[in-house]
């Protein structure tokens, strides 16, 4: 049988969500906890797959995988989640026929970047945000990937830029992705939106055939994968009971850094006056 899991994972600590020899990821924890479970005997045979790939540092709260057991009541989430890390937790289960896959029956996914909102003209971001919309060719916000050349053409649906707070959250919804490709469109607009580039050239990097640059793409710690979408989507057996209590843990964590965050202030030295030391 095909288990279908929607997990969540804090994506500091991992070199990415897909399994690599001698490195930490999210699949490799998630099939560990699965050997230990008894729901799959081996990793081969498991076919463990997932709805997208994320990079070191990237985080999830809704990340998709499957993978086939002949022990499935043990894959429970609350039942998983005792052998997890704290920093992956499964939180909806679902059956799903042999034939679904995650990645390529996926309709769209949703992203979120969050950064700082200091010194961004917030109205230039969204002016330029509009130029994102519809199908274009995003080769000049992509990473090059020499040994497996496709199609670079995708279509973003919705991008959506707020201010909250001392945060600017940036919201794109997108039919796929290519690697890297959402942070490299918000390292655009970070450049229109403190006045290094003007709008235009949002509009010239979206015509790779006549212009071509590369660029940074912004820092992944800033990066969360939302939601992912299907037609028609599985019938999902939510676990409140794992919601609750990673909730709870993350309540506790996002207080504490808040206190570290304040703590931290206090380290930013401003420089007095009087001779340096060399």
């Amino acid at each position: 049988m095909k288990v279908a899991l929607k997990i969540g994972y804090e994506g500091t600590h991992f070199s990415g969500s897909q399994i690599q020899p001698d490195k930490r990821t999210v699949e490799g924890e998630l099939l560990k906890a699965l050997l230990e479970i008894g729901v799959i005997t081996d990793t081969e045979t498991a076919d463990l797959s997932s709805s997208g790939r994320t990079d070191a540092g990237v985080h999830s709260v809704s990340q998709v995988v499957t993978f086939l057991t002949d022990n499935p009541r043990m894959a429970l989430p609350r039942i998983l989640n005792s052998k997890l890390p704290r920093d992956v937790w499964a939180w909806a289960y679902a059956e799903v026929s042999d034939d679904f896959d995650p990645r390529r029956h996926a309709v769209r996914r949703k992203y979120r970047y969050v950064l700082n909102a200091d010194e961004h003209d917030i109205s230039k971001m969204r002016d330029a945000a509009k130029l994102f919309i519809g199908e274009h060719n995003f080769s000049n916000f992509a990473k090059k990937d020499k040994n497996n050349p496709r199609s670079t053409v995708r279509k973003v649906e919705k991008l959506d830029i707020r201010s909250q707070g001392p945060v600017i959250k940036i919201d794109i919804v997108a039919n796929a992705y290519l690697w890297n490709m959402i942070r490299k469109i918000v390292s655009a607009l970070t450049l229109v939106g403190n006045g290094t580039r003007d709008i235009e050239w949002i509009g010239k990097m979206l015509d790779p055939d006549n212009y071509e640059e590369g660029i940074e793409p912004a820092p992944a710690y800033g990066l969360i994968f939302l939601e992912v979408q299907y037609d028609p989507e599985p019938e999902w057996m939510i676990d409140n009971y794992a919601i609750k209590h990673t909730n709870d843990f993350y309540t506790r964590e996002s207080n504490r850094f808040l206190v570290i965050s304040t703590i931290l202030e206090q380290f930013v030295m401003q420089p007095e006056k009087g001779q340096d030391l060399d």
